[in-house]
Order: structure tokens, then C-alpha cells, then sequence
């Protein structure tokens, strides 16, 4: 059993065979590389427990090779190796947060006395996270089974989240301990909302307990600041989940001051009912019965988010708002950078609203791509693509600008995601969507103690495109299958990240408040 595996990053790859040799013998596995480059690719697709990086090397330099691991895998140990004593660079090293550094010419023995150093800490960092959750197990438990409001399953939403982002830096054994707390707390939320989602509509904004939905974020969070004549940056990021932010925040806190709340989506929770639901203020049903021209039914090969700016519009007309705003949807990084380069004009405006589509585009691919599978295998993996694509982003490059000019910023989605396990078999016609975690039709088959239904759609606010039309939403980590072909289909997108059913993760999601705390530079 190999006790831990280390990459060595050095140009002089050839000069290292003595230490593989050593380090073998001793039971650690070894993979080297001579440039930084392929240190950082390699960090995509595989764990390693720790990293020896050579200061001196052409092209990219140790020091920047550092500082791309750690924006990447900010938990990951890394040794600098030098042949220089230079006091700046190591200071500069240090600040980077490296975990040791050697000193050329380094003998085998104090490379193994630096393993043991570093792993011996991670091995303790382990046992006191492990021994924190296994207190707090049972008070968690209790506290899912005592749940009975949103704002309830909001705070319990936030420890299990805490929970895993904090095992994610251990090799704990409570991380599957955790997953089936999670699961048993996915279940439980959806029988809550079961008995809660329909009054909660009926009733609107009158109900005690509703939490806020999509159709009443711009009230909350976007009227209040232009109501005040301040200029606005409003950023929606589309799939984008509460633990993704977690993964990101503290990119974003160089820059603002961060102030989180969670808001639900509406059901299905997917683009095309929640994204146009926050920017037009309305439920689908609504929307369908004011705008019937652009109402796009499931069946129809039509994009359906392609009225946004003017569902935008409309929204702040009814409301009695004279905004001058911008609207812009970047899908591509090219999109964003010409975006930033237009950032003066931006400035113009009383609004802007963007959406950034990368990780609905990420978790898309992850279902159609080997490679992107393999990168993304787990949740832990999910979340530091998606912080290697928020630092490296034209989106993180924006964000700097508007901290510069003192804005303020609303970062937030649409709805998230989740990662499916088991397909349920439904039965439906030609008419019947594709997606996997809800479906409408007026001729399904269906097993209702598995899943969420609604017979009759106008009162949870959805469009019945027949009189006879429902709705079917998955719950926990299930995903609807049809019965022919069954084992095809569940097979290829088990495990994959899916959208539009009933989940923690798909339906409470972050929106987050930044306020710059940048001197203001005036251009």
C-alpha cells in the first residue's frame, strides 16, 4: 500500500532518480515532471499529498508555479526546493503559504524527514476534524429531524455544507458518514417540500414562513440599492451552488465584503422557469399568460431564455422604475474579456445584469465528456474546477474593476445542481420533455410514492400546456429513465450533475451581497 503520493517538479528531471529510488523503497509513490505547466495539469486530473517545486526553472518559475497550485488546491502541502539562500525569494515563498522548503543540495534524509513532518500534521488535522464532526453527528441528525420552516432547513443546509468542504481537506472516514447524513437530510427535505411548495404559491408573498423565491429577488436585493441611485452590478452565475460559493469566497473577499443569504428557486428548478421568473418577477404561469409569443413549450426546438432583457424591462415598468440598464450573456471566455475592455461604458448604467453560463456549460460537458468526467469525478473535484474557473475567469477580472470604482455587486443563480445516482423508470409520449429530473406531459407513467407530482399545475404557478398536463419532479439523487433501454441509461449518466428536480442543492442557492472595500480609483 503506498503510504503517499508526491509529485516532484524539477528541470534537471534526470538528477532525481535517487530520491524516486529512495522514496520507493520506503513505500511513497513518485511521479515527476520538469515544468510547471505540466505540474499544473497534472494537479487537475490526480490527488497528490504533497508537491516538491523546484524554485529555478525555465518558463513558468517555481514562484508562479506555486501561486497557480494554490488558488487551484489552496489545502494542497507544497515543499520549495532552491539552490538559492536568498532572503526575499523565500519571504516571498512563505507568503505564497508553501508548507517547508529545502535548501540544494538536499540529501534523501531530509526529504523523508520533511514527509513525515508534513504528514504527520495532516494526519492530526484529520483526527481533530474527525473527532469535531463525530460530536456533532447526533446533533445534526436531530437537528434534520426537527425541521420544520425554511429558514430551518437553511441552517441546516449551511452545517452540512460546512461539514463537507471542511472533511474535503482530510482523508477522513466520516466524508462517507457525512454523504449519508446528507442523503437522509435530501430526503426529509423533500417530503417538506411536498407538504410546504404549493401554499407557499397560493399564498404568495402572505405566507408565514415562504422564504424568498425566484420571482421576488429583485425586490429583495436589486430595488433597494438603485432605489437609492446607486449603481448596481447584478451577476448571475447560471448552476451555480451554495458549496461552489463557499469554494470561492475568499477570491471574491480580497476584493468586498460579502454579506450571504440563501434564496429557494422555484420548481422545475432549471433555466428556463427560474432564470426568467428572477428577471421578470413573475412565476411561468404568469409569464406565459403576458407574453404567449414568447413562451417557449417543452416540446418546441426553440432556445427558451432568449427574452430576458425585455422580461427585464417589463419587470422594472410594472414596478414604477425608470432604469437605464444593460443586459449581457457571456457563454465564452473571448465574451467576458471583451466585456471587461467595455467596462467604462458598463459604467453608464444604473444596472448592469450579466450571466455567466460556465458551470451550466461545465456540468453539460461533465455528462458528454470522458475527460471532463474524469476531472470532475466527485463533488470535491466539481467545486475546485469551479474555483480554478472563477480565478482564472474574465468574470474575477471584472470583479476587481467594479471593486476599484466602489460598486456594489449582487452575485447569485438561478438555480444548482445535483449529482444522480439511481434512475426511476417513467413512461411518457413524443410530448414529454428530456430532462432528467422533471418532466410535464399529459400521458405519464409513473410510480408516486418515488417522486413529487402535480396534477394540477396552475396552482404551484406552472403553465399546463394541456388541460390534462402534470408534472413529475425527481427527489433525492434520483433521475427519470425511460424502460427501454434502461441499463444504457443508467449507466451513462449516473453519477453526472442534473438539474430541474427537488433537492437542497438544486433549490437552496446562494445570493450574496459584495461591497467593495477597495480605495475607490477614479480613471
Amino acid at each position: 500500500m503506498v503510504k503517499a503520493r508526491l509529485l516532484w517538479v524539477d528541470d534537471e528531471v534526470d538528477l532525481l532518480k535517487p530520491y524516486i529510488l529512495f522514496l520507493e523503497e520506503k513505500g511513497y509513490g513518485m511521479q515527476c515532471v520538469n515544468n510547471g505547466r505540466d505540474a499544473i495539469e497534472l494537479c487537475r486530473s490526480q490527488r497528490f499529498d504533497i508537491v516538491f517545486l523546484d524554485e529555478q526553472m525555465p518558463g513558468l518559475s517555481g514562484l508562479e508555479t506555486l501561486a497557480e497550485l494554490h488558488s487551484s488546491y489552496p489545502e494542497m502541502p507544497v515543499v520549495m526546493v532552491t539552490k538559492s539562500e536568498d532572503e526575499g525569494i523565500m519571504n516571498r515563498a512563505i507568503g505564497k503559504k508553501i508548507t517547508d522548503y529545502l535548501i540544494k543540495p538536499v540529501n534523501p534524509s531530509q526529504v523523508l524527514m520533511s514527509i513525515k513532518k508534513i504528514l504527520e500534521q495532516g494526519e492530526r488535522m484529520t483526527e481533530v476534524v474527525t473527532q469535531e464532526y463525530r460530536d456533532l453527528f447526533n446533533l445534526l441528525i436531530a437537528e434534520i429531524e426537527d425541521c420544520r420552516t425554511a429558514n430551518d432547513w437553511i441552517s441546516v443546509y449551511k452545517k452540512l455544507v460546512f461539514w463537507e468542504l471542511k472533511l474535503d481537506q482530510t482523508q477522513s472516514p466520516m466524508r462517507e458518514m457525512l454523504a449519508a447524513q446528507k442523503a437522509e437530510a435530501n430526503r426529509l427535505f423533500a417530503k417538506f417540500i411536498r407538504r410546504s411548495y404549493e401554499r407557499w404559491i397560493i399564498d404568495g408573498r402572505d405566507h408565514p414562513d415562504r422564504p424568498v423565491m425566484s420571482p421576488d429577488l429583485f425586490e429583495r436585493f436589486v430595488f433597494p440599492t438603485i432605489d437609492k441611485g446607486e449603481k448596481l452590478f447584478f451577476i448571475l452565475i447560471d448552476n451555480f451552488r451554495f458549496d461552489q460559493w463557499q469554494a470561492v469566497k475568499d477570491i471574491a473577499g480580497e476584493f468586498f465584503t460579502c454579506r450571504e443569504d440563501i434564496y429557494f428557486s422555484i420548481l422545475p428548478t432549471a433555466t428556463p422557469y427560474a432564470r426568467n421568473a428572477v428577471f421578470s418577477g413573475l412565476m411561468p404561469r404568469q409569464l406565459s399568460e403576458m407574453f404567449p409569443d414568447f413562451w417557449v413549450n417543452e416540446s418546441e426546438d426553440e432556445g427558451k431564455n432568449l427574452h430576458e432583457e425585455l422580461f427585464v424591462k417589463t419587470h422594472l415598468e410594472r414596478q414604477g422604475r425608470s432604469c437605464h440598464f444593460s443586459y449581457h450573456k457571456v457563454n465564452r471566455n473571448l465574451e467576458g474579456e471583451k466585456l471587461v475592455a467595455r467596462f467604462p461604458e458598463l459604467e453608464k448604467y444604473d444596472l448592469n445584469l450579466l450571466v455567466f453560463n460556465f458551470i451550466d456549460l461545465l456540468s453539460h460537458a461533465r455528462t458528454e465528456s470522458r475527460m471532463i468526467r474524469e476531472l470532475a469525478a466527485d463533488e470535491s473535484a466539481y467545486r475546485s474546477l469551479t474555483r480554478s474557473w472563477f480565478l482564472h475567469s474574465p468574470l474575477s477580472a471584472l470583479l476587481g474593476k467594479i471593486a476599484e470604482r466602489g460598486y456594489k455587486v449582487v452575485l447569485t443563480t438561478d438555480h444548482g445542481s445535483i449529482r444522480v445516482k439511481k434512475g426511476v423508470k417513467v413512461v411518457g409520449d413524443k410530448e414529454t420533455g428530456v430532462n432528467l429530473r422533471y418532466k410535464l406531459g399529459k400521458n405519464l407513467g409513473y410510480d408516486p410514492k418515488v417522486l413529487f407530482d402535480i396534477i394540477r399545475p396552475e396552482n404551484t404557478g406552472l403553465p399546463s400546456p394541456n388541460m390534462s398536463t402534470r408534472y413529475i419532479f425527481a427527489v433525492n439523487d434520483d433521475f427519470f429513465v425511460y424502460p427501454n433501454n434502461y441499463n444504457h441509461y443508467q449507466s451513462y449518466y449516473e453519477n453526472s450533475f442534473q438539474h430541474g428536480g427537488i433537492s437542497m442543492e438544486e433549490m437552496m442557492i446562494p445570493v450574496v451581497t459584495l461591497d467593495s472595500k477597495l480605495p475607490i480609483t477614479n480613471y
